[in-house]
């Protein structure tokens, strides 16, 4: 018996991170709608323990220099600095976590927040847009986290790069992914 298409199953199956992305990005109205749909991601709660700083236009280049200032060396600073160049839209992801919660824990917060992040990404290839998901050192660094506002409760994840795929890069086809390893079953359970 075959299983009729499944959009979502085929959004999940064919999504790759895409590390070269071009215009054009979602506008605001269209960046909204799906960061809504996002939302809807397990979240015990609710808290909804996160939010968004996007970046773009002029924006990315100046988020360049504060990551070139945060560099160790002079030629990680000028690497830095085209970083945020990369793509039209960066998601800075900003986990904000309700500390001291009386039933969610901060770490049940933070998957939330990973749900959400990994929905949108979803979102935004079922809508013909690509993404990656890029973090490194620079998420600690305080000139960084000043020009993000990011405060002392909130921890920086990385960025959202978004836009849209180059066509010199072709997505390689991704083989099934054997999950005998990953799934137990107890003793006569699941056969």
């Amino acid at each position: 018996m075959t299983s009729p298409p499944n959009p979502v199953l085929e959004a999940v199956l064919s999504r790759r991170s895409t590390p070269r992305l071009t215009e054009p990005a979602p506008g605001r109205e269209d960046l909204e709608r799906l960061v809504q749909a996002a939302a809807t991601a397990p979240d015990h709660g609710r808290l909804r323990p996160w939010r968004l700083v996007a970046v773009t236009g002029n924006e990315r280049a100046r988020l360049g220099d504060v990551l070139a200032e945060a560099a160790a060396s002079p030629e990680q600073a000028r690497r830095a600095a085209t970083k945020p160049l990369r793509a039209p839209l960066l998601l800075s992801i900003v986990h904000c976590p309700v500390p001291d919660h009386p039933k969610i824990p901060e770490w049940e917060q933070l998957a939330a927040t990973a749900g959400m992040v990994t929905t949108l990404s979803l979102l935004l290839h079922g809508h013909g847009w690509a993404s990656i998901w890029r973090t490194g050192a620079a998420v600690q660094a305080p000139q960084v986290r000043k020009y993000l506002r990011v405060t002392n409760g909130e921890q920086l994840l990385g960025w959202l790069y978004v836009g849209t795929r180059c066509t010199s890069g072709a997505s390689t086809e991704r083989p099934p992914f054997d999950t005998t390893a990953k799934i137990t079953w107890p003793d006569g359970a699941g056969g």
